[in-house]
């Protein structure tokens, strides 16, 4: 089950202490349901996952499976799309929280930067007071998945 709320940003959030970063490829194998493989990069290993996630928006199931480098390149022929690139951070927030931010598809035109808080509860998600440097609350706004990013960006362009 995952929990998180998800912000726009303008910048990194370049005052608060980095966990975390690496270079994110992902793409959709389908979108309803969501079906995406995704690889992330860092200094010292390449990670292959394929993550299947339910519906909702605040609340929903999401399963991820490890893929070997072989089984995601198989799956990433199968794409209708160029993949999507992450400038992916963790920083860590004053509450002791992880601040996940992502640059998508940063020096093109339609580059934009978010960030998502989970949480272990939805109680505890509903209570979160985000910090003045997030930028809109959009885990409810329609068209604000990463799914519904790659239909507008990529499926039908093809």
């Amino acid at each position: 089950m995952e929990i998180e709320r998800k912000f726009k940003l303008d910048t990194f959030p370049e005052h608060l202490p980095l966990l975390h970063a690496s270079q994110v490829e992902q793409g959709y194998l389908s979108t309803t349901p969501c079906v995406r493989i995704r690889s992330k990069k860092t200094e010292d290993a390449v990670d292959y996952k394929l993550c299947i996630k339910g519906q909702g928006t605040l609340v929903r199931e999401e399963v991820e499976l490890s893929l070997d480098e072989d089984r995601f390149t198989r799956l990433k022929n199968l794409l209708h799309g160029e993949m999507i690139r992450k400038d992916y951070r963790i920083y860590q927030l004053p509450d002791g929280r992880k601040l996940e931010c992502s640059l998508v598809d940063g020096g093109t035109e339609n580059a934009f930067l978010y960030a998502e808080v989970e949480f272990p509860t939805v109680e505890e998600a509903n209570a979160f007071v985000p910090p003045a440097f997030l930028g809109e609350d959009v885990t409810e706004v329609p068209g604000s998945s990463m799914s519904a990013y790659w239909e507008r960006t990529r499926e039908h362009r093809s």
